[in-house]
């Protein structure tokens, strides 16, 4: 089997909230890893991380174990940056066992072809938020950030950024079909290419979108309220809720 989920923004705001939600991605974790061959975590995993070369944000140390156990036990965690967690260096690789993907993904599973993407940079027409886009996902900000600031500043910075995105848009996301820019996405790539299934974060929606008779587009939701995730067997991809 193949699992796939994103979106649980675990905050560093005390452990009120979050600590239920990471406790119930430990459970879930638990749960997969009966028959995972492979667990893909499409970004916003974390509410923000922002790491630096020899200092990683204090927390989480409970899902972070439980990542790197299931990863020693042999079974394949892959982590694709959100527009909430991009700053990752190798931490969560030379640590916990990941596998980081900065860019969309396009592999092969049990003979079909899916795209990955967490979906922040898609159908983004403003030139101002293209541009903060470019500059948040540059390795030299990065580099000069983490060379300027000092940790305690970054955090406090970074819980700032992400609580304003969040208060932005509502955590819940009314489904649009064919106006969703990352259904607009899917139409185009498949101009040029097959892809069995596109799947995606970022929108807070759990929805599967037929495309056409062979593509479907996998929405995965998100942890905050209502947990869902995919899982992909020989007979395709269905979302469930975790309960």
């Amino acid at each position: 089997m193949y699992y796939f989920a994103s979106d649980m923004h675990l905050k560093f705001d005390g452990y009120s909230t979050s600590r239920a939600t990471e406790l119930k991605a430990i459970k879930w974790l638990d749960m997969v890893a009966e028959d995972a061959i492979a667990i893909y975590l499409l970004g916003d995993i974390f509410d923000f991380w922002f790491e630096y070369k020899r200092v990683a944000p204090k927390g989480f140390v409970r899902i972070l174990g439980k990542i790197a156990e299931l990863t020693d036990r042999g079974i394949e965690i892959h982590i694709l940056a959100g527009n909430h967690d991009m700053w990752m260096l190798d931490y969560f690789e030379k640590e916990c066992g990941m596998m980081i993907h900065r860019d969309e993904q396009r592999i092969t599973l049990l003979g079909k072809t899916l795209l990955l993407r967490h979906g922040d940079a898609v159908g983004i027409t403003s030139i101002p938020v293209r541009l903060m886009n470019s500059i948040f996902r540059s390795k030299l900000l990065h580099r000069y950030f983490s060379a300027l600031v000092h940790p305690n500043l970054a955090l406090k910075f970074g819980c700032w950024w992400s609580g304003h995105s969040r208060k932005s848009k509502s955590i819940s996301h009314c489904f649009r079909g064919e106006d969703e820019y990352l259904v607009q996405y899917s139409r185009r790539v498949l101009e040029q290419d097959k892809i069995d299934y596109f799947i995606y974060g970022h929108i807070h929606c759990a929805e599967i979108f037929k495309l056409n008779e062979l593509s479907k587009a996998i929405f995965l939701g998100e942890w905050i309220e209502s947990p869902t995730y995919a899982r992909m067997d020989s007979n395709g991809i269905k979302l469930f809720k975790f309960q």
